[in-house]
């Protein structure tokens, strides 16, 4: 691929198009990441920015079926590696909270304020300009659409890129992280329309906070799928209901 001139994005692997799907590997300075495109696109197609709770290999599989899924719809798809996952520089704050939530599920305390907004808000001040860093070299490719989406967790990193990022029209958003309540805050003031996956029995999470997250969003279009089960078991009806949303909105 042809990387525009004045970007800093670029692509060091090109997998062989395989069912329509050309996959590239790249990095934006010190950021690993992945886009999938159609092969032979007629027009520039809109972009999915698939979100994930972080270890950009370790995701990668669902990342791929998820992108696959994309651009099956008519879109391509693009993803990063998360601040402080991987190989990249740990975020000690983030660390030292992760430590202090462990320490505080195993005595079955509450989880506090204190404890949620270290362990989440460096990774959203954080990873929200790298993702509108990656926008702005991804929507320089030619083939490349300005209508974007943003899809996946971590929720607060989708809530809060819906808020300050005006190229993203929707968002569909995977329930399953801890909320700081400034997120929650944001949220009355995203507008764009939303689609919120939520599982049920989500091991180690706090559903009446997605709940009220849920309630919180300032969108006159918004909708909450909730099915059963744990944070690994999305049926694919699910999936297939958030792909129908992306059609629905970027088309």
């Amino acid at each position: 691929m042809r990387i525009p001139k004045g970007t800093t994005m670029h692509f060091f692997s090109e997998a062989t198009p395989r069912d329509g799907v050309i996959e590239h590997q790249f990095m934006l300075g010190d950021i690993p990441g992945v886009l999938w495109r159609p092969t032979h696109p007629s027009a520039p197609v809109p972009l999915i920015l698939l979100g994930h709770p972080g270890g950009l290999q370790r995701m990668y599989p669902r990342l791929a079926a998820r992108a696959r899924q994309a651009v099956s719809n008519g879109f391509a798809a693009a993803t990063i590696e998360l601040p402080g996952s991987g190989d990249r520089p740990t975020l000690t704050i983030a660390e030292q909270a992760r430590a202090d939530l462990r320490r505080t599920l195993q005595t079955g305390e509450p989880v506090n304020d204190d404890i949620v907004d270290r362990l989440i808000l460096p990774i959203v001040e954080a990873a929200v300009p790298e993702w509108q860093r990656t926008l702005d070299a991804l929507l320089s490719l030619p083939d490349i659409a300005a209508r974007v989406a943003y899809s996946g967790g971590i929720i607060s990193i989708g809530v809060r890129l819906a808020l300050v990022e005006p190229r993203i029209v929707a968002a569909g958003l995977f329930a399953g992280s801890y909320i700081p309540r400034v997120i929650l805050e944001d949220a009355r003031r995203v507008t764009i329309p939303l689609h919120v996956l939520l599982q049920w029995d989500d091991e180690g999470n706090d559903r009446q906070m997605a709940l009220d997250l849920f309630d919180a969003f300032g969108s006159k279009d918004k909708s909450l799928t909730a099915n059963m089960g744990g944070h690994a078991g999305v049926p694919p009806h699910a999936e297939q209901a958030a792909g129908a949303f992306f059609v629905r909105h970027l088309t």
